[in-house]
C-alpha cells in the first residue's frame, strides 16, 4: 500500500501535467477519485512501462510543487 494521497483537486491540476509530459496517455488512462492510489499506480505503471516506485516517485515529486510549470 502506498503512502501517497491525492485529493480531487491536486489531481485535477496533476492531471494536466501528466497528459503534457506523456501525451500518449488518454483520458481513461488518467481517471482517478481520492482515495484510488493503487488502482492509478497499478494503471500508470502498465500504461508507461514503468515499476510502480516510478510512478509512485513521479506523482510525488510533482505533488510537491503543483504550482509549477516544470514537468
Amino acid at each position: 500500500m502506498s503512502t501517497l494521497k491525492i485529493s480531487d483537486a491536486d489531481w485535477a491540476i496533476l492531471k494536466v501535467k501528466l497528459s503534457r509530459k506523456y501525451n500518449h496517455l488518454s483520458d481513461e488512462d488518467l481517471a482517478y477519485h481520492a482515495g484510488e492510489e493503487e488502482q492509478l499506480l497499478a494503471k500508470l505503471a502498465k500504461r508507461l512501462r514503468r515499476n510502480k516506485d516510478y510512478i509512485l516517485f513521479t506523482l510525488a515529486k510533482e505533488l510537491k510543487n503543483l504550482e509549477s510549470n516544470s514537468l
